[in-house]
Formats: C-alpha cells, structure tokens, sequence
C-alpha cells in the first residue's frame, strides 16, 4: 500500500521528459523526477522509492532514503531556522520542518536535535517534533519479554544510567552498571529487554542472547590464557573489578563463568577462576 512518508515497491506507468510516473494506487499517478532515477528504468519496471508531498502537496517520490519515516525518531542537524521553525536536514532535497510549536526548546542552526517524524493532522505533511515525550509510552506490559531483541535510541541521561527509545515506540533505561561502552546521545544500538517492571517500566541491557554470551565466555577464556589460566576473581568479586578487567557487568560475568563451569572449561574456587586444562596439566 502507497503510504505519504513511508517506501514502497511502485510500478512505473510511463515515462516523460522530466521523469516517470508511478502507479500510486489510491493516490493516483506519482511523479519520480528523473534525476532520482536509475538510468536504465522504464515503463513495466518497479522501483523502491520513498513518498512525500512537494511544495504544492502533490505527491512526489524519490529514491533518497530519509534518516527517519514517517513514526520514527533520528538525530538530525539543523539546516536553518527560519520563519515558520526549524529546518532539518533527513536526507532528502526537500528538508523538514520542526515547527515553533513542536520545539521542545528553541532550535539552533548547526546543533543536532533528537526529532520525531509524523504527519501534521492539519495539513497532512510531513512534519517533526522535538517533543518527543508525548509520543512514547513507558508501560511495556504484554509489549516485551526478557531477552528480546530491540532496536535503541540513547536519548537521556539519568541518574541511574540512560534513557533509551526502544523500537520508535517506548521508553526504557539502561542502568549504568549494565554499560561499559561509550555511548552518545542520538546513537543507534542494539539492545535486549532485561525485564518489564510490576508498573511497566522497562529495564534494558546492551547483551542477551547466546551470541552475546558466547562472546563474553570467549573475552574470559582469552583472559585466562594470557594469565596462565588463572585469574583472581570470581562470582565474589567487586563489580568495579570486573569491569575494569573483562569489560562486562557482574551478572554478565557470572552467566559466563557459571556456562564455562557448566561445560567443564573452568574451575571456581574461593580463589578464583582457573582453565580446567591447566589445572590438569
């Protein structure tokens, strides 16, 4: 289905001097300008393109690939601030407009601001907002289930850690204890749902799945190599510790160590964690 600020597959109609013309459905014929044309369409073909209206409210589509759709978020830059708001660069020749009312805060030129994209109910145009709060919801029940893989936008910092938008629809933390990377505001992360709380609220973490899990089993193994098979911490140690020399919070740590113990790699003891074929030898 045609949808204004989405992509889709059209099937080109016609071609004319300035372009070709796409089977738009229920919105009709929809002009795809040649320059954002590959040199070798014609008529019968289809092509991905994306949908906006042009400054007469037409639709018009392109093969320019917005940093955000119509319900997403993205960290765009301010192109120019002008009369009506602010204009943001998304990647297309047309920029988008924040306006006045939908700033959170007054925009300025060059800054990079976090931006929702929707469609004004007056107008019908593809409009941004930086306020993004009233577009997500913080009660993930029945929406999520731990483990699951999520896609993130590092929003806010709190007290606790970071507030993240997870998958264009909720809000979520990541507790600073479950980080030990840099993170940015506006950056793009993948992530896992950790638990969903008795009110709601979301609590993320940065590793879930075996992957994950496997990657850090490989990170201690190595770790145990490079010191002769033996490390001096264990399930025990400060977390602080942990951190410092495996790059993983405490609980990571421990579902690693107790996997490896599971299969036989490791030891643990009051003293630490050894490789089995160490102790052997």
């Amino acid at each position: 289905m045609s949808q204004i600020g989405q992509s889709c597959n059209l099937d080109v109609i016609k071609a004319v001097d300035f372009g070709f013309y796409l089977d738009g459905g229920e919105l009709g014929e929809i002009l795809l300008p040649r320059k954002h044309a590959r040199p070798d369409l014609k008529a019968g073909d289809d092509v991905n393109v994306f949908l906006y209206l042009d400054s007469d409210d037409r639709p018009i589509a392109t093969t320019q690939r917005p940093k955000a759709k119509v319900g997403q978020f993205a960290y765009l830059k301010v192109k120019e601030v002008g009369r009506f708001g602010a204009f943001m660069d998304w990647g297309l020749d047309k920029d988008l407009l924040v306006p006045y009312g939908e700033q959170h805060k007054p925009l300025e030129e060059g800054l990079f601001y976090l931006v929702r994209v929707y469609i004004d109910d007056m107008d019908q145009r593809i409009t941004g907002s930086t306020k993004v709060d009233r577009f997500l919801v913080e009660d993930g029940t029945d929406q999520f289930e731990p483990n699951q893989a999520v896609e993130l936008i590092i929003a806010n910092t709190t007290d606790l850690g970071f507030k993240a938008i997870i998958n264009h629809t909720h809000w979520g933390v990541l507790f600073s204890d479950e980080v030990h990377q840099r993170l940015s505001f506006g950056q793009d992360k993948k992530g896992y749902i950790k638990r969903v709380r008795h009110d709601g609220k979301i609590d993320l973490t940065l590793h879930g799945g075996q992957k994950t899990r496997d990657k850090f089993a490989k990170i201690i193994i190595e770790f145990l190599e490079k010191e002769n098979g033996f490390a001096a911490v264990h399930d025990k140690s400060d977390p602080a510790l942990i951190s410092q020399l495996f790059g993983m919070s405490k609980a990571a740590f421990k579902r690693a160590i107790g996997g490896l113990y599971k299969d036989g790699t490791i030891s643990i003891s009051k003293s630490g964690i050894r490789l089995i074929e160490n102790e052997d030898k």
